[in-house]
């Protein structure tokens, strides 16, 4: 007789009977899962939800928005003409350089790593468009696919040191930086700038705007319902799965709050000249990577790796790989930026690139709530970061505060943000959430 027919006391070649679970200890609580409160309690239940989050050190963006709105009051508190139509819509183009530059950025984040190249690739980008389609007269369209693709292979080559080799990622960028630093001023040449087709692809990246108000309106009907329907169709997926899901009344809520922002937005880009083709192409590609981070596999892995290393090797992941992609992503986007970058100033020139352009592209990723420790993060952080280094640099401009300041308030910013995100990972680690 085995040990399991010892144990039920059946007899050999009988099947053991099932043996009941013993009785729960007297006084024992059984422990619920606190999303579930939400769906028990109501509005308790998302009062309680929230303050447990709190205590857990999960603020979310929370921070970031109420210092969003706190620093728009103060600015139109200052001077009138901040919050008008024309400059907010001026406000939503200039940011959209620096934050495709910060969503790269996420992502390297999210390893808990750093990619001090960021600025200088943007530079070697608008440079090969500028010199390819202006110079050598290369078809814009063929002269900017180059651009992004050299931008994802210098990425690459970054990962590759750091991943493969071992060197550390500091290390690797910021001799990334000098070097295409170095040759962008190469290929550039003698005259150091080169004015590109006023009419051409590149420039309309950030010039060109829907003036037909339908436009807007309709980018506004389709995020809503997109959102609406999404939501609904993955809690669906959730109960038939028997897990926790929100309940149609919060659907309806959240969907009525996103299409209250959504048609203020589209109202004041009617306004002025109309929806932004910058902004559009910038949210698309929020969309995109939101989606690749939180719903596939791939990147369930870069979370991973920024968790732990070594639990992610033992559990079968290409961790050389991932991290080779995860830069090349970072180039990609750098790239893009880089474009619309010399979009705003329609030419490409020796300054590209550099400046406070690198510290504000990661400035906008911790700002909007990306962990500097990696794991925690989205990349539409990006857009809340670079909302608010933009918002403050305007502002100051319409202050008539010079550019010293502007760096100086920045920087209080993000040391504010860094110090927050500190104290809220000790808190998690505190509530055993870390």
């Amino acid at each position: 007789m085995d040990e399991a027919g010892k144990a039920t006391g059946a007899k050999d070649g009988e099947v053991p009977a099932p043996v009941d679970a013993p009785p729960a200890a007297a006084g024992a609580v059984t422990v619920v899962d606190p999303r579930l409160l939400v769906r028990e309690q109501g509005f308790a239940g998302y009062v309680s939800e929230f303050r447990r989050k709190i205590r857990g050190g999960d603020l979310g963006a929370i921070p970031v928005v109420i210092g969003l709105i706190v620093i728009w009051g103060i600015f139109q508190s200052l001077n009138s003409n901040f919050l008008t139509a024309g400059n907010l819509s001026d406000i939503s183009v200039a940011m959209v350089g620096t934050g495709m530059i910060a969503v790269g950025i996420v992502f390297v984040l999210l390893l808990g790593e750093i990619d001090l190249s960021v600025g200088s690739v943007s530079g070697v980008s608008g440079a090969i468009v500028a010199v390819l389609s202006v110079t050598h007269g290369v078809n814009e369209w063929l002269a900017v696919l180059i651009a992004i693709v050299s931008g994802t292979v210098i990425g690459a080559i970054h990962g590759f040191f750091f991943a493969r080799v071992g060197a550390p990622a500091f290390a690797v960028t910021l001799a990334g930086l000098l070097f295409w630093s170095g040759f962008m001023l190469q290929i550039l040449g003698d005259n150091g700038t080169i004015n590109l087709d006023s009419d051409g692809i590149v420039v309309k990246l950030t010039s060109y705007y829907f003036t037909d108000v339908a436009a807007a309106y309709g980018l506004a009907v389709v995020a809503v319902v997109v959102f609406f329907l999404t939501t609904f169709l993955e809690n669906r997926r959730r109960q038939a799965l028997g897990v926790p899901s929100r309940p149609l009344n919060e659907i309806v809520l959240r969907t009525a709050l996103l299409a209250v922002l959504a048609f203020a937005v589209a109202i004041v880009y009617n306004q002025y000249k109309g929806l932004p083709l910058a902004v559009v192409i910038f949210l698309a590609m929020l969309v995109v990577t939101d989606f690749v981070l939180r719903r596939t596999a791939y990147g369930r892995k870069v979370f991973a790796l920024g968790g732990s290393v070594e639990a992610s090797r033992r559990a079968g992941i290409n961790v050389t790989l991932v991290r080779i992609s995860v830069f090349a992503i970072a180039g990609t986007f750098a790239s893009i930026g880089g474009l619309f970058i010399a979009s705003k100033i329609a030419s490409a020139n020796q300054s590209a690139g550099a400046g406070e352009l690198l510290m504000n592209a990661i400035a906008a990723a911790v700002i909007g709530g990306t962990s500097l420790f990696g794991g925690r993060g989205r990349t539409w952080n990006a857009l809340l970061g670079v909302l608010v280094i933009i918002s403050i640099q305007y502002g100051l401009a319409l202050q008539g505060v010079a550019s010293a300041v502007q760096n100086m308030i920045t920087g209080a910013v993000l040391l504010a943000t860094v110090l927050i995100d500190a104290v809220t990972r000790k808190t998690q680690k505190t509530a055993g959430r870390a």
